[in-house]
């Protein structure tokens, strides 16, 4: 297990690496951002003392050693915009996005994996049908457009939620989120159903196909034949099987709702990391826009290191396959 964990750390550090190449860089030569903060009415002088300022004069190689040295100690760099460090910024949007993310990821399990072990259990039900029509429509409809009419319907139409910004917060166990006050359940609802829709028709077409499955195999075959009731071989047997895939691929997704919020906190003026991203980009705001895809990189790294332990543990066939390797 120790070799496993050592093995898939030494992989997570060398994808952050290539990835802090990439992604500054590939900021780094789009637009001019000194342009944005200078007065138009600046002399050359002036411009020039911008320049030397932001450390825009030095070579892009330069500028990318300094962004790592400062990274190793937690400087991601300081706001073009606001003056602030960049990683101040975005730890100051967090919270809000991670509540959004857990919510649409709890809304995800709840809702899509009982859809789906029902749609496995009876495939050629009329209900079953509908889930798997409904599934369908959640993959194929865009997030902005679904967005906009939860909007239409439950807040201008019907009223009963609210369409835009956070709510009164609360505390749990000392953190600050919406979750803990009723106004906050209010004004997270509609957000994170938007971004749970597509990880719901996820989690039922994972499920389904699992149970399917699984309901073939000969473990299940012999629990019957021992005359286990079907609710226990379903409950203790099968959901206990096709776990792990569900676990493995929503564990991946919750990652992709952090990194992919940025349309749905836009659409309902959520106050996450999303919405900075995009104020950031606008503005040419480079350091913070680097940050911001370096956490996210550092996410989805940490996920998925996370998912490939607990995939390990619940089999134990993967840690034998790597050490064969």
């Amino acid at each position: 297990m120790t070799v496993f964990i050592i093995r898939r750390l030494m992989q997570a550090l060398l994808v952050v690496f290539l990835m802090s190449v990439i992604v500054f860089f590939g900021v780094n030569v789009i637009g001019d951002p000194v342009h944005m903060l200078v007065s138009p009415d600046a002399d050359q002088a002036d411009i020039e003392a911008t320049i030397r300022r932001l450390g825009l004069d030095r070579p892009i190689w330069e500028q990318y050693l300094l962004f790592v040295s400062g990274a190793a100690q937690g400087n991601l760099g300081n706001s073009f915009i606001f003056g602030e460090p960049a990683l101040k910024l975005i730890l100051h949007h967090m919270p809000a996005t991670l509540e959004l993310a857990f919510s649409a990821l709890f809304l995800a399990v709840a809702v899509g994996v009982p859809l789906g072990l029902y749609a496995g259990l009876y495939p050629d039900s009329l209900l079953s049908k509908g889930i798997m029509a409904g599934s369908i429509l959640g993959f194929s409809l865009p997030t902005f457009w679904v967005g906009l009419m939860l909007i239409m319907l439950f807040a201008v139409e019907l009223g009963w939620l609210p369409s835009t910004g956070r709510g009164d917060t609360g505390h749990i166990l000392g953190i600050e989120t919406s979750l803990a006050t009723r106004d906050g359940l209010s004004h997270v609802l509609l957000p994170a159903m938007n971004l749970a829709l597509l990880k719901i028709s996820l989690a039922i077409r994972l499920t389904r196909a699992g149970v399917r499955e699984a309901m073939g195999q000969d473990y299940v075959k012999y629990a019957r034949a021992k005359g286990l009731s079907t609710r226990r071989i379903v409950f203790v047997h099968v959901l206990k099987n096709i776990m792990i895939p569900v676990v493995t691929v929503m564990g991946l997704e919750f990652g992709s709702l952090i990194g992919f919020s940025v349309v749905t906190e836009s659409i309902f003026a959520w106050p996450g990391m999303g919405k900075l991203l995009i104020d950031a980009i606008l503005q040419l705001d480079r350091p913070v826009v680097v940050a911001y895809l370096m956490i996210i990189v550092l996410f989805f790294v940490l996920i998925n290191l996370i998912v490939d332990i607990l995939y390990s543990i619940l089999d134990p066939r993967v840690r034998l396959r790597d050490q064969g390797a």
